[in-house]
C-alpha cells in the first residue's frame, strides 16, 4: 500500500496502473495520478483535532488536488457538503470540531477527503479498525456503494475475513511477504484448510455453514455473509415446518 502511494520504494518487480509503469516518489504524485490512501493509523491521517469537519475534509493533499483542478471556493464548499451528506457524517455542521465526533464519524470524514479526489484507485488500510459493529457496517456499506457508483478500483487491506467476505470481489492472500492465493472471494474461502495455518480464519458464518453441510444439510459451504445464509436456510426451515405440520395431521 505504501509503495502504491509513494511512501516507500520497491526494490524489485514493477507496479502498473492502467497498463503503464508507475513509481511514485511522493503522495502528491500518487494523488495526481489518481491513487489515494487512507492509512490505518489515525495519527497518519492528518486530522487537525481543533479544526472543523469540513476543514479536515479539505486539508493536506486534497487542498493540493483542488488547486491543480482549479476548484474555486464555491465548488470546494459544494464538495464538502456532498461528501458530508453522502457519508452521513453525524455532525451538527461542517464547522463542528472533528475531535468531538465519534471514531466512526472521524473515519468517515477522512474517507470523504479522498473520495472528493475521485480516485481511480482507493487504498483502505483497515478502514473499520477500532469501530463498533454498527460503525463498521456503515463504513463498509458506504464504501461498497461508492464502488458500485464509480466503478473504480478499491484495495481493502484487512485481517477481518468478515469484512473481506462482505465487500471483496477478489482476494489476495499474503503470507510471509509471498502471494499465496489470488482468486475470487468465494474460491479463496473454499480453501479454509489452507487459510487457517496462515492465521486467517474463515468468516464465522462461512464456518457455521460448512459445519451444517458436514451434518448433512444441503447448503453451500462458501456462504460469505449472513444475508446469503438466510437465503440458504429459509427454504429448509419452511420445508421442515411443512413436514412437521403434515406429521402432526
Amino acid at each position: 500500500a505504501q509503495m502504491l502511494f509513494g511512501l516507500d520504494r520497491f526494490t524489485s518487480g514493477e507496479i502498473r496502473l492502467e497498463g503503464s509503469r508507475i513509481a511514485f516518489h511522493s503522495p502528491h504524485e500518487a494523488v495526481r495520478a489518481g491513487v489515494a490512501l487512507v492509512p490505518e493509523n489515525r495519527k497518519e491521517q492528518g486530522i487537525i483535532p481543533q479544526m472543523g469537519v469540513g476543514y479536515n475534509i479539505t486539508i493536506a493533499v486534497l487542498k493540493e488536488f483542488m488547486r491543480l483542478a482549479h476548484v474555486n471556493a464555491a465548488r470546494e464548499e459544494a464538495l464538502i457538503d456532498h461528501f458530508f451528506r453522502s457519508l452521513k457524517v453525524k455532525a451538527y455542521s461542517p464547522e463542528q470540531t472533528i475531535s468531538n465526533l465519534s471514531g466512526g464519524n472521524q473515519q468517515k470524514a477522512i474517507i470523504a477527503r479522498w473520495l472528493a479526489t475521485k480516485p481511480k484507485v482507493l487504498i483502505l488500510d483497515e478502514p473499520a479498525a477500532g469501530l463498533d459493529p454498527k460503525g463498521r457496517d456503515v463504513i463498509l456499506a458506504q464504501i461498497s456503494e461508492y464502488h458500485r457508483q464509480r466503478g473504480n478500483t478499491i484495495l481493502l487491506v484487512s485481517h477481518s475475513m468478515e469484512d473481506i467476505g462482505r465487500v471483496a470481489d477478489r482476494v489476495l492472500v499474503m503470507n510471509n511477504a509471498h502471494a499465496e492465493m489470488y482468486d475470487e472471494t468465494r474460491a479463496v474461502f473454499s480453501r479454509g484448510e489452507l487459510l487457517e495455518p496462515m492465521g486467517l480464519r474463515l468468516p464465522q458464518i462461512t464456518s457455521i455453514m460448512r459445519r451444517l453441510r458436514k451434518m448433512g444439510l444441503p447448503v453451500s459451504e462458501t456462504v460469505l455473509n449472513v444475508d446469503e445464509a438466510v437465503m440458504e436456510l429459509l427454504p429448509l426451515l419452511k420445508k421442515r415446518k411443512e413436514e412437521d405440520k403434515n406429521h402432526a395431521i
